[in-house]
């Protein structure tokens, strides 16, 4: 820790420290409830309300998805500080000191805190919204007012995070502006006042504690953006109060500084993890559009940064829209605006991004309007969509992003044989700690015609299942190569790495004859023997075929493997000298090195070791085959892999 840290930490447990004490009450002041306020999610929005309803209905009915557990029951309500995974219930003591991360005390964290986001009652408003039916809003009252009774003020699981708080306050937000705001008819009869009452002073507490625990150090990535908008979209959706004013000010300025910080001039986020890509975007769009509804702007900066997310995820992403999974995904939303299973985020991203910015490539990438953009965009969102111009013949946007470490080969693309090589040179992760990274360096994904062959196979697990989580993060679940069992990256914890290995990109050249790249790492070179790995990637486009030459430069002896993740589905054939992969009708040969001593096999669904998994949602993983190519190899040694990629 740095002793800016240290300091920040002291400190901290002094003011958490009188928080338990009652040394330091939250006052709530009258609020003036004369303040105009415009809302920036349409109640007016021209959307099929039958997926809203069924979804608003299965609320009514306590049944809920929480990750792998699907169409369980909650209850109605829910029981807010139980885990719906173990059944374990969280006590009721002061939230700040309350070690989250104990199953034993809370069970999985994650199941817990998921249905207290409140993402559903975004969906019950919505149900209102379209269809006035008054027991979807007589539904939110009934959930927050048990909520706010089961959940005391600074007390509990659902007290121990900020981010969890701030993203309570996005959410509530959104519900209270389709309800109708401060004069919703929920709230005129007298019952319905007194639970405004007690919803605004729940909103006043949740974002004055997040004020008071900004994660301002180890986990100032994500978590920082995402408390700060949820303390700007209060101040934005609740400006009673004076006291709104600092909301404002301090959150907007975290919002300013962290979209360029924490997301690099080529778009691509630093937490070099594509779920986070699109979770953080969300939480920088919706405090922009909520200042915009409401007379003010963010700097251009900003809004440059946001398209630039939005070009790395439209040149990523293959013809079949299919997104690489880099780094740590949890499936988390900053709000589902659309609860349908077929919902894509990334998709709708660049739909929101294409009337935004007036983008015809996005407008190509994302195929049609979705729902999530008419709630937030309005009920001019299709005219201003269909305005847009595509231009798909100018994707990818990009095809090198140099601070993100990715590089796009490929050709045909957007057409159906579309080859569509991305590569990883880039950075563990962010910050000092780099949490949701993977030691993937020198990896990478592989789809022809839409279909993933060669894939990242997820994350699957967080806070426990240690074992898998250390698999799903480590060397061996990505398409590289592990030198002697151990990961490139020394892990600390389940968010944390204690060495780093430090990737570097030699060249990189794009021709219509072929696609090339050449990067290495240094990661191995803290073995007793170091080994540095070189690696070189081409494409040739009239063959169809890529060529990866790994160079080990080492001394002694070395035990090296190299990995291949394919995607679920396919099947994996040996053939001489290599294997061949049959998947939607295409055949990829694959011809491992030739070297003395080399042998390859294929694992699927492996325990013992693990070995052939993807994980494709949070907490639920499925065999796939995984290639494996091992020799003993002693001094310098170069191995060359071929792949053939076939047309239709």
């Amino acid at each position: 820790m740095t002793p800016a840290e240290v300091a920040h930490r002291v400190v901290q447990a002094a003011a958490m420290r009188a928080e338990r004490w009652g040394m330091m009450p939250c006052v709530v002041p009258p609020a003036d409830l004369s303040v105009p306020v415009n809302a920036w999610v349409h109640a007016d929005a021209k959307v099929d309300a039958a997926p809203y309803v069924a979804a608003a209905e299965r609320v009514m009915a306590g049944r809920y998805d929480v990750f792998a557990l699907e169409d369980i029951e909650l209850g109605d309500p829910p029981e807010w500080n139980r885990d719906p995974k173990t059944g374990t219930v969280a006590p009721l003591a002061f939230g700040k000191q309350l070690d989250y991360r104990d199953p034993n005390l809370v069970g999985d964290i994650k199941y817990l805190w998921e249905p207290n986001r409140h993402l559903h009652l975004v969906t019950l408003a919505q149900a209102w919204a379209l269809t006035h039916d008054d027991r979807y809003a007589h539904e939110i009252v009934k959930q927050l007012d048990s909520w706010i009774t089961a959940c005391p003020f600074r007390m509990g699981p659902n007290w121990s995070s900020s981010l969890e708080a701030g993203l309570r306050l996005l959410n509530w937000a959104l519900a209270w502006q389709l309800l109708g705001g401060i004069h919703a008819p929920v709230f005129q009869s007298a019952e319905g006042m007194r639970f405004r009452s007690r919803w605004l002073t729940s909103v006043y507490q949740h974002a004055e504690f997040v004020c008071g625990h900004f994660s301002l150090h180890s986990s100032a990535n994500n978590h920082l953006i995402g408390e700060a908008a949820g303390v700007f979209t209060a101040a934005m959706a609740w400006p009673y109060w004076p006291r709104a004013r600092h909301w404002h000010a301090a959150s907007r300025e975290i919002l300013e500084r962290e979209a360029l910080l924490q997301n690099g001039p080529d778009g691509v986020n630093r937490e070099q993890a594509t779920s986070y890509q699109q979770f953080t975007f969300d939480l920088l769009l919706l405090p922009w559009l909520a200042a915009r509804a409401n007379g003010y702007d963010f700097p251009e900066a900003y809004r440059r940064r946001l398209e630039c997310m939005l070009d790395f995820v439209a040149s990523v992403m293959d013809v079949g829209g299919n997104m690489p999974m880099f780094g740590d995904a949890d499936d988390a939303y900053a709000a589902k605006l659309d609860p349908r299973p077929s919902f894509c985020r990334f998709r709708s991203l660049l739909a929101t991004g294409a009337v935004l910015f007036e983008r015809g490539e996005f407008k190509a990438k994302a195929g049609r309007l979705d729902d999530k953009t008419r709630w937030l965009l309005g009920p001019g969102a299709d005219a201003r969509f269909d305005a847009v111009h595509a231009l798909p013949r100018q994707l990818p946007v990009r095809r090198e992003f140099p601070t993100g470490g990715y590089y796009v080969l490929g050709c045909n693309f957007e057409e159906p044989e579309e080859i569509r090589l991305v590569a990883d040179a880039g950075p563990l992760g962010y910050r000092e700690i780099a949490a949701h990274g993977h030691a993937d360096a020198l990896s990478f994904t592989l789809s022809i015609g839409g279909h993933e062959f060669f894939v990242y196979p997820g994350t699957f697990a967080y806070h426990t299942e240690t074992a898998w989580r250390s698999y799903f993060r480590g060397t061996a679940a990505h398409n590289t190569v592990r030198i002697d069992g151990a990961d490139q990256s020394r892990p600390g914890g389940n968010f944390m790495w204690l060495r780093k290995a430090n990737a570097s990109c030699h060249a990189w050249h794009s021709s219509p004859q072929s696609d090339c790249l050449e990067a290495s790492h240094d990661g191995y070179r803290a073995l007793p023997d170091p080994v540095t790995h070189r690696r070189r990637m081409v494409l040739d486009k009239a063959t169809r075929t890529v060529t990866i030459t790994d160079r080990l430069a080492m001394r002694g002896e070395h035990e090296a493997e190299l990995f291949f993740h394919c995607a679920e589905g396919a099947q994996v054939a040996p053939v001489e000298g290599g294997v061949d992969i049959t998947l939607a009708g295409r055949t990829v040969q694959l011809r491992w090195p030739q070297a003395e001593g080399g042998a390859g096999w294929v694992l699927e669904g492996s325990t013992e070791p693990i070995g052939g998994w993807i994980s494709r949602r949070f907490d639920h993983k499925q065999p796939a085959p995984t290639i494996v190519w091992r020799a003993r190899l002693s001094g310098d040694t170069t191995l060359t892999t071929r792949i053939f990629c076939p047309g239709a």
